[in-house]
């Protein structure tokens, strides 16, 4: 479930460049409600060492649908059809489903396609400015998130960067591309038939 939960934290764009970096999220989560982009992963351990990579693209659609799909080296779609997430692993045939609400809770998932009510879920606060990025950082009130806390880089295109510590130190960076804000998807986009043969694992 790691990548679903950072699946969802992407990027974020903001419409007034002269607000705090809070007032400039609180304005994404008011005026925000579909987005698409390409993005570049990275995966670091505790002691800094870069353990995975991986790049692919991603479509929201607020509240709670969404496609994420990893390609090479390790290929993966998960989708969010508002009610269900369907994660499909193509080279085991495996399909694993969850309800949203049990998938999302207080994660990163809540920051992009959740409800607007992101208190409830996260701590909120500035973070200074570092290697060009204005930062705000997020920490989810339940313990059981599986994340320690999340850094958003705001750059002038929007946010930047991310920045994902879970609780046993390892870190994961994004970097992110060719951002759509409130594009035109068609609903189709957040449908998911598990393919013929593959083994599902979960409930519907």
């Amino acid at each position: 479930m790691a990548r679903l939960l950072v699946a969802f934290s992407l990027v974020l764009f903001f419409q007034n460049a002269n607000s705090s970096g809070l007032e400039r999220f609180q304005s994404y989560v008011r005026t925000t409600q579909s987005g698409r982009a390409d993005f570049e992963q990275r995966v670091f351990d505790k002691s800094g060492k870069l353990v995975q990579e991986s790049k692919g693209s991603f479509t929201f659609l607020r509240p709670g649908r969404f496609r994420w799909t990893y390609g090479k080296p390790n290929p993966q779609v998960i989708v969010g059809d508002g009610e269900r997430v369907w994660i499909h692993d193509p080279d085991l045939n495996q399909v694993t489903v969850r309800r949203v609400a049990r998938a999302i809770g207080a994660t990163p998932a809540a920051l992009l396609s959740g409800s607007t009510d992101i208190d409830k879920a996260f701590e909120l606060s500035e973070a200074g400015d570092k290697d060009g990025y204005e930062w705000l950082e997020a920490k989810p009130r339940e313990r059981e998130s599986g994340f320690e806390r999340i850094r958003l880089g705001l750059g002038v295109a929007g946010v930047e960067a991310m920045e994902l510590i879970d609780h046993f130190g390892q870190t994961t960076v994004l970097r992110f591309s060719n951002v759509a804000r409130n594009p035109q998807i068609d609903p189709g986009t957040f449908r998911f038939t598990p393919p013929k043969g593959a083994d599902v694992l979960g409930h519907d």
